[in-house]
């Protein structure tokens, strides 16, 4: 009995929507590949102006961000006077502040929706405090959008992920395991680097990071946000498997984070089993 070869995609997926005015937020977590499309599809039929945020900042980190904004924005907050503003200046220059009253300034910081603030949080944001560099990260960009929405008439939209994005493309890591395990011979790195060196910036696409390992590879690259990532995956490994069918049908991908080092072995051990499995029943 031979097992059928399906090109499968692991992948989840995590958006943060921004809409403004008024900022309303709605997360996506954990998006599975096959509804991938269906989200697109919906953003883009919402009407405005699509916008991919450039920062990387952890997934956790950005929910904590965004639900202690929202507990602010719920009460009434003093208003930002000439006093409050330089005393906010300093407290944020102060080494002695705990990290608490500081997350509290800048978060109250973009709050206010004021220029002088998000110059503020820009000069901080340069030189942060080590326990806040995400914080302050955060904090900048919802004064970015405060600010850019009320200057435009246009309706913002404003999506954020894991891994960020660059020049109005979405961040993604891939994971690609080879097809028996074994490291991959001289002529199939060539063969990888060609392919998707020339394939992935046809379709528009701009590979970051390409790192090539033993028996695997890791991809880091931007993608515009409206592509059909199946395909383009799809294509390079079905190019690349014309020189031997060395890369495997299964794909780790996400726009979470990279994946660290245990996270690594955890799919190279998966893939393991899969080949055993396809030997068996063949």
């Amino acid at each position: 009995m031979r097992l059928k070869k399906k090109r499968v995609i692991v992948a989840y997926y995590y958006f943060i929507l921004y809409f403004c005015p008024c900022l309303k937020i709605v997360v996506f977590m954990e998006i599975p590949e096959d509804a991938l499309k269906m989200f697109i599809d919906m953003f883009q039929n919402m009407g405005g102006k699509l916008n991919i945020l450039e920062n990387s900042v952890p997934v956790d980190q950005q929910v904590e961000y965004l639900e202690y904004s929202r507990k602010l924005r719920s009460k009434k907050q003093k208003k930002l006077t000439e006093k409050v503003f330089n005393q906010y200046s300093e407290n944020l220059d102060s080494i002695e502040l705990p990290i608490e009253e500081k997350k509290k300034i800048l978060a109250l910081l973009a709050l206010s929706s004021e220029v002088r603030a998000y110059r503020l949080l820009e000069q901080y944001a340069q030189h942060p405090d080590k326990e806040l560099v995400n914080w302050s990260s955060m904090a900048l960009m919802e004064s970015r959008i405060s600010l850019e929405s009320e200057l435009s008439d246009e309706r913002q939209i404003y999506i954020s992920s894991g891994l960020g994005g660059k020049s109005g493309k979405m961040r993604f890591y891939v994971l690609i395991t080879s097809s028996t395990g074994a490291p991959f011979e001289d002529y199939q790195r060539k063969v990888i680097e060609t392919e998707f060196g020339y394939i992935l910036p046809q379709n528009d696409c701009e590979v970051e990071r390409l790192t090539i390992h033993d028996g695997y590879l890791e991809l880091v690259f931007l993608l515009p946000f409206a592509a059909n990532i199946r395909g383009i995956l799809e294509k390079v490994v079905k190019e690349c498997n014309l020189y031997g069918d060395f890369l495997s049908h299964t794909l780790a991908v996400t726009n979470v984070k990279e994946f660290n080092q245990n996270e690594v072995n955890q799919v190279l051990k998966r893939s393991v089993k899969e080949q055993k499995l396809r030997r068996r029943l063949r």
